[in-house]
């Protein structure tokens, strides 16, 4: 059924008020559970309306208006630069939505190194909605060509602004758990897919991850899957080269702790790069 003009925002005020009251309640939840930092109530809400501000509530109304997904509910993950949020289509079908925050200072001014130099992202304004609207598009973009690429990452659903909704990795609302959380049961054949994952993003994908470690590595059902990917950078970026080094320092250290026989950085680099 299509909404009228003064349906539509009777309905996104409605929406509002009850998304808040879930999500700052959600969000007092999680961070117990994690014992993250004691927040009071004021601190609470402001957190909420740092998320949801105005024009987010719009892009949130629009999503949901689009079909996209149906539901949003309580709160996955909380960090500096952006809340991930469990969502539901009208199917059922679990999503992520990865709300990234526009009144971050210190991410904007971390981003311009990953944004300036990517010859896929040019003539970019620098004011700050401007350019985290384009952080959200470069991670949409470079999930795409990943997954195109036969790397397990979230599959991407949809962009729209500072808003990306994703595959969730997990079941109802419980994410897989990292690397980090939970060591995988065979670390050898997990290491070895791994190496075949970067393998891919390099050469068919064309893109760096920039970031890897045992945090942005998820388990799901035997199979590691990489997250995160909104810094990776194209194979032509001019760091793209100190970050695929470092990405696999990262990687041979973690699995040497799992008594891994990992390959040397260099022939590993080799490998990748091909």
């Amino acid at each position: 059924m299509v909404l009228n003009t003064l349906k539509r925002l009777a309905w996104l005020n409605i929406m509002s008020r009850k998304a808040q009251e879930r999500l700052a309640h959600n969000e007092r939840r999680v961070e117990r559970r994690d014992k993250m930092l004691t927040h009071d109530m004021t601190k609470e809400r402001a957190t909420v309306e740092e998320v949801f501000d105005q024009t987010t509530r719009m892009v949130v109304f629009d999503l949901l208006n689009s079909g996209v997904f149906y539901e949003l509910n309580g709160v996955v993950s909380s960090g500096k630069e952006a809340r991930v949020y469990w969502a539901t289509n009208k199917e059922g079908t679990d999503l992520a939505v990865k709300i990234y925050l526009t009144s971050s200072a210190e991410f904007k001014r971390g981003m311009h190194k990953y944004i300036e130099g990517d010859p896929r992202f040019k003539d970019v304004k620098h004011d700050t909605r401007s350019l985290i609207a384009v952080w959200a598009q470069k991670e949409f973009r470079n999930l795409g060509e990943a997954y195109a690429a036969k790397v397990r990452v979230p599959k991407p659903i949809a962009v729209k602004s500072n808003v990306v909704v994703m595959e969730f990795i997990g079941k109802e609302g419980v994410s897989a758990p990292s690397l980090k959380e939970q060591s995988p049961d065979n670390p050898e054949k997990v290491y070895k897919i791994l190496v075949t994952y970067l393998k891919r993003l390099y050469q068919k994908a064309k893109i760096v991850h920039g970031d890897l470690s045992e945090y942005n590595i998820m388990m799901w059902k035997g199979r590691p899957v990489i997250f995160d990917v909104s810094q990776s950078v194209s194979i032509v970026h001019p760091m793209a080269d100190f970050m695929l080094r470092r990405d696999l320092a990262n990687l041979n250290r973690f699995f040497s702790r799992l008594n891994v026989k990992v390959y040397p950085v260099e022939e590993l680099y080799k490998m990748v790069v091909g």
